[in-house]
């Protein structure tokens, strides 16, 4: 039998590796949508729904600290070389820390403390849409030359400063109902799981 211990394993690390991998991919391609900006609104909650499925059996392999928090990071850095600078690398990170810290003290068989971990998962999402209103003029400017002035104008009517704040209650509502559909989808996984 295993010695049961709180440091990560190679076991883990692969776990972290193929399920962060697949979110991140999933993740992206559903950004892509962002060509057209009328749609940037609405992937507040298409982002945490879609990525709740793999996201959910992900979590059946949780069983230590560390593993969403590593998520964050892979995340973050992915995100921070593709352009998204420093406020998306913190925004993952703090993400990846914060839903780590709530299914480690809620413990890690209970679906509701599940369900509020990957909620807060997604609250650093808001890393990447955050340039909209953080990164400055620079920023603009660039989406202005790259997009074009009518899609960095509609983008800009979409997105006004309140925006900033409805997205993190869109988000964490989406990372909810993306956790239900993900168990929804992935019953007998919780079930072997023992995640009540």
């Amino acid at each position: 039998m295993e010695k049961q211990t709180n440091k990560l394993t190679g076991k883990d690390l692969i776990n972290v590796g193929i399920y962060s991998a697949m979110t991140l991919v999933i993740f992206f391609m559903i950004g892509l949508l962002t060509a057209l900006p009328v749609v940037y609104p609405f992937l507040f909650i298409i982002w945490p729904v879609v990525c709740g499925i793999p996201m959910m059996l992900y979590y059946t392999k949780i069983k230590k600290f560390g593993m969403l928090t590593i998520t964050g990071l892979i995340g973050g850095i992915f995100f921070y070389f593709i352009g998204y600078g420093w406020i998306g690398l913190l925004g993952w990170m703090l993400g990846g820390i914060l839903s780590d810290l709530v299914l480690k003290f809620g413990g890690y068989q209970n679906f509701k403390v599940t369900v509020l971990s990957y909620a807060c998962f997604c609250l650093g999402i808001m890393g990447c849409p955050a340039n909209l209103w953080f990164a400055g003029e620079t920023y603009w400017e660039n989406i202005h030359s790259s997009m074009g002035d009518q899609y960095a104008n509609t983008l800009q009517a979409l997105m006004p400063s309140w925006m900033f704040y409805a997205g993190f209650a869109l988000l964490f509502v989406g990372g909810i109902l993306g956790a239900l559909l993900g168990r929804k989808m992935l019953k007998k996984h919780f079930e072997r799981a023992g995640i009540i």
